[in-house]
Parts: structure tokens; C-alpha cells; sequence
């Protein structure tokens, strides 16, 4: 079956807060400690405009992963910067998902006049790493030691993607 991108809606809040829950219970690529509730969840969808998209991987009516395009500050010198988060079901990595997601966030950060896409990327989370690097993010600093969860100190890389026109 084939899997298809669309915008998600809310009605995907439940689907999309237990992919995110599972790895705030399990991994260090979210520093969130605490789960959120479905409720919290469908509040964060309502709260978001048209310029910060949310969109959901689906086979069949299964949502397997997300992505999402959020503000990277609110200070008006940063309007042109996104920073985007991308989350696949546990089940789903290694199939290029993760790609056709950021993919789709990239176009439609374009699309939407956004000049560059950060991401902060927990130090040791090398697959995340290898998927912003492959879409042309370039890694533009490195935090150490300014996160920590499940007892050890964590590492932030920052990726950058400018989406200007040479």
C-alpha cells in the first residue's frame, strides 16, 4: 500500500501525540520529558496558522510519521526562520520516510517565503544528522552538554538550510 503526505488535521492529534510520546518516554531526540496529553496535542494543532504546517505520512488511514514547521523565534528579525521537526512510528524508520517528510516541510517552507529551516538535533542522534545533512542542511554549531534527560548530558547540534536563491 502506498504511503501519501497530506496536511494533518485534527482529528490526527491522538495519532500523532503517541508517536511523539513514544520517544519522549524512550529516546533523547526529543529532550521533552513528559508526555502530552491528546488534548495538549489537539490544542498544539489549533494553535497553528497556515505558515507553520503540519503534515502526516499515512498508509491507508494509518498515520506512521509527522513533520512539522514551527517558529524559531518570536522576535521579528527571525521571521524568515523555521525550525522543523520530524517524528516517524518506531516501526517505519529505514524506509526513506523520514526523507519524503523533511522533503515536503522544505518545499512548502519555499513555498511559503521562509529564507532558512534550522534544526536542533541532539548530539547522538546520528540518523537524524545523516537525514538533514542529505537534504543540504550544513551543520552550523554545536552546543555541548546543554540538555539532559534519562541521566546523561546531551549535546544540540544545530543544521541550517538556506532556501535563498543564489
Amino acid at each position: 500500500m502506498e504511503t501519501r503526505l497530506r496536511t494533518a488535521t485534527l482529528a490526527d492529534a491522538p495519532a500523532i501525540n503517541a508517536i511523539h510520546n513514544h520517544y519522549v518516554r524512550t529516546c533523547t531526540c526529543t529532550w521533552q520529558t513528559e508526555p502530552e496529553t491528546d488534548e495538549n496535542r489537539t490544542q498544539w494543532l489549533k494553535a497553528r496558522g497556515p505558515a507553520h504546517p503540519v503534515i502526516v505520512a499515512e498508509i491507508g488511514h494509518e498515520v506512521i510519521g509527522w513533520g512539522s514547521l514551527s517558529s524559531y523565534s518570536t522576535r521579528k528579525g527571525w521571521s524568515g526562520t523555521v525550525e522543523d521537526s520530524v517524528f516517524l512510528h518506531h516501526e517505519h524508520h529505514g524506509k526513506g520516510l523520514g526523507k519524503r517528510i523533511l522533503a515536503e516541510l522544505l518545499h512548502r517552507a519555499e513555498a511559503l517565503g521562509y529564507h532558512s529551516v534550522l534544526a536542533r538535533v541532539s548530539g547522538e542522534q546520528a540518523a537524524s544528522l545523516r537525514l538533514h545533512e542529505s537534504l543540504g542542511f550544513i551543520r552550523s554549531g554545536l552546543l555541548p552538554r546543554v540538555g539532559h534527560k534519562f541521566g546523561q548530558d546531551l549535546d544540540c547540534a544545530y543544521l541550517l538550510k538556506s532556501l535563498r536563491k543564489p
